[in-house]
C-alpha cells in the first residue's frame, strides 16, 4: 500500500497553505502574510523547532479564534518528526521501500500527542467558522492543512496506509473547495500534487485500486502542480522546492534539484538539512 507522504505539511509539513498573492479584500491571516507567522516558518525550515513554535504561540496568543495558529503548531511537531526520521532526504526518497513504506521503527509519543493534540484544536477552530460560513476560505484552509498533515504521520510515521489515504481524500477534497473559490491560491496546488505523485509512484495494479476522488495518480502532472506552489507559493514554497527536488532526484532530473537545493541553501544558509542535500545532488552527473 502506497504511502501518502508529506501531504500538506500538508501540504507539512503541510505551514499556513498562504496565496501566491494577496486575494483583494480579503481580511485573513489566510490570505495575507502575517510576518510573525512567516519568521516561524522560516525558523521551522531551519530546523529550530522550539523557536518556531514559540513564535507561533505569540502569535495565536493575540489570535485565539484563529485556526491558523493551531495549524502551525502541528506543522512543527510533524516537521521535527519527519525531520528526526530523516524524511525530507534523498536517502529516504531514494529508497523504495521507505518511499512506498514508511519509516523503520515508530515516531516519538510525546511529540505525536502534541502533534494531535494542535490538530483537534484547529478542526474545532475552523468548525466553529463553518458555523457562520461553511465556505470559509480560512477554514477549508485549516482542514486541508490538517487532514494533509494527519495523511502523512499515518502513512509515512505510523504506517498505517489505509488511514493515510482516507485523510489524503479529504485533504484533496478541501483543496478543491479551497481553489475552487480562491483559484490563486498556489499554496494548495501541493495537496493534489504530492497525491498524484505518490500515487503515480505506484504499479499499474496499485494506481487501479489506490485511485480515488477524481486522482489517477500521474508523476508528470504531480511535479507540475508542486512546481506551482515551489513558484508562486509563499509559506509553503520552501517546503514545495525540497520535494520538488526528492522528487526531481528520482526521476533522474538532477539539474532541476540541483537548481532547487541551491536556492535553498542560499535562503537558508544555517540548515544542515539543505546544505547535505545540495552536496548530495551536485555529487551526480546533472541531467534531464
Amino acid at each position: 500500500m502506497h504511502s501518502s507522504y508529506f501531504l500538506a505539511l500538508v501540504l507539512l509539513l503541510s505551514p499556513i497553505v498562504d496565496l501566491a498573492r494577496e486575494t483583494p479584500g480579503v481580511e485573513s491571516p489566510a490570505f495575507t502574510t502575517v510576518p510573525e507567522v512567516s519568521a516561524g516558518f522560516d525558523l521551522l525550515y531551519e530546523e529550530r523547532f522550539a523557536e518556531a513554535r514559540e513564535a507561533f504561540a505569540n502569535w495565536e496568543s493575540r489570535n485565539p479564534k484563529e485556526p491558523l495558529g493551531e495549524v502551525a503548531v502541528a506543522a512543527s511537531y510533524l516537521f521535527e518528526e519527519l525531520s528526526r526520521q530523516g524524511v525530507l532526504t534523498s536517502d529516504f526518497f531514494l529508497n523504495e521501500k521507505k518511499f512506498l513504506r514508511g519509516i523503520d521503527g515508530s515516531p516519538d509519543p510525546g511529540r505525536m500527542s502534541h502533534f494531535r493534540d494542535a490538530l483537534a484544536r484547529a478542526r474545532e477552530l475552523a468548525g466553529e467558522r463553518q458555523k457562520t460560513n461553511p465556505n470559509d476560505g480560512e477554514a477549508l484552509l485549516a482542514l486541508t492543512l490538517a487532514a494533509g498533515m494527519e495523511s502523512d504521520a499515518e502513512s509515512i510515521l505510523q504506517k498505517r496506509h489505509l488511514a493515510g489515504l482516507k485523510q489524503m481524500k479529504k485533504a484533496n477534497g478541501y483543496a478543491k473547495e479551497l481553489l475552487a473559490q480562491h483559484p490563486d491560491a498556489t499554496d494548495a496546488y501541493i495537496a493534489p500534487g504530492i497525491a498524484n505523485y505518490i500515487i503515480g509512484s505506484q504499479s499499474a495494479g496499485s494506481r487501479f485500486v489506490l485511485r480515488f476522488d477524481g486522482i489517477h495518480g500521474d508523476k508528470k502532472l504531480g511535479m507540475e502542480q508542486v512546481a506551482r506552489t515551489a513558484e508562486n507559493g509563499r509559506y509553503l514554497r520552501p517546503f514545495a522546492k525540497i520535494i520538488l527536488a526528492l522528487a526531481a532526484r528520482r526521476e533522474k532530473q538532477n539539474a532541476v534539484a540541483q537548481r532547487l537545493l541551491r536556492e535553498l541553501s542560499e535562503q537558508y544558509p544555517d540548515s544542515e538539512l539543505f546544505a547535505s542535500e545540495y552536496a548530495k545532488a551536485m555529487s551526480v552527473a546533472s541531467g534531464d
